[in-house]
């Protein structure tokens, strides 16, 4: 049995792991042989961490465990714990996941002596990388392109930082996209990515004009967007800017932008000027609107929605 550890804010590299270990797995039996668990309650806990698992061979177990870093659990129930974690079954792998709200700059309590226990395991960190750290995002959008057969020109990474930022899962499938539409070639460009990578730039064109009460512009620069990009891709895409804006207008008056700029991953050039921008605007707008968003998002998954542009469209202009 192995125990491993995953926490952080990107749940891009998060996923990634346990879809590693879920190789390992018999496909047939893929059913039975990986679960997963939101916060069991401490029986509970126990209970699956002495699972038994059957004929089919190896088992995977995925325990979301955020939750536990906000409640003490008593020195017995520790003991109780720790034993379970160490005198399970070998075909048995537990995996613990701590995935963090991105981008609100929040952190485990290393103090935790549930902390310490998973941190002597196979614990690894997935941190989002800040955009100002341009050299590591580079090496890592890299791996992306080689894993998927592509090769980058010597402006395109740049583009791609430029045009989406720092949010793995969305550059993951730009670059899916951006494959077919460089084939049969395998070297992706600038002019590629800026032609179907959606831009950050006319999102904030289109927010600036939504956030300034021009609503008959912001809607004419919304639905210039839908002819090239799926509602629920913009809506996510803004969901991100707006949860930057509001930890920026919130934090602006008492923190530095150097300050603002780790909170954020924003490089703090960016910080200064967005900050300039959102001068117009107020808290309680961004508040609003990422509520509005929110609610909208549900409602499209969950398949409420019946058009989902006009959905999107309702959530930004109530």
């Amino acid at each position: 049995m192995a125990v491993y550890f995953f926490y952080g804010e990107e749940d891009f590299d998060i996923e990634n792991e346990v879809e590693k270990l879920k190789k390992g797995l018999d496909k047939n039996f893929l059913e039975m042989s990986f679960k997963t668990y939101d916060n069991p309650k401490f029986p509970d806990l126990i209970s699956i961490l002495r699972s038994q698992p059957m004929m089919f061979g190896k088992m995977l177990i995925v325990i979301n465990c955020l939750d536990y870093f906000s409640k003490t659990f008593e020195d017995k129930e520790m003991k109780e714990i720790e034993s379970a974690i160490t005198n399970n079954n070998d075909n048995l792998d537990i995996v613990f996941v701590a995935q963090l709200p991105r981008n609100e700059g929040k952190k485990l309590d290393s103090r935790k002596k549930f902390f310490k226990l998973l941190s002597k395991q196979n614990a690894k960190e997935c941190a989002v990388i800040p955009t100002y750290k341009t050299a590591e995002l580079e090496a890592r959008i890299t791996k992306l392109g080689k894993d998927k057969g592509i090769k980058f020109d010597k402006n395109a990474l740049t583009a791609i930082i430029s045009q989406i930022g720092n949010n793995l899962r969305q550059i993951d499938k730009e670059l899916d996209k951006a494959k077919l539409f460089a084939y049969p070639k395998d070297v992706v460009t600038a002019d590629i990515i800026k032609e179907i990578c959606v831009s950050n730039e006319d999102l904030f064109a289109f927010s600036d004009f939504l956030m300034e009460n021009e609503v008959d512009r912001a809607l004419l620069e919304y639905r210039k967007l839908l002819d090239t990009r799926y509602p629920l891709e913009i809506l996510s895409t803004l969901q991100t800017m707006l949860r930057r804006w509001i930890i920026l207008k919130a934090k602006g008056q008492s923190a530095s932008s150097f300050e603002l700029a780790k909170m954020t991953g924003m490089h703090e050039y960016v910080v200064k000027l967005t900050l300039q921008k959102l001068k117009k605007n107020n808290l309680k707008n961004l508040v609003r609107l990422k509520q509005n968003l929110t609610e909208a998002e549900y409602n499209i998954k969950a398949g409420l929605a019946l058009d989902v542009a006009k959905e999107v469209e309702n959530a930004l202009f109530k």
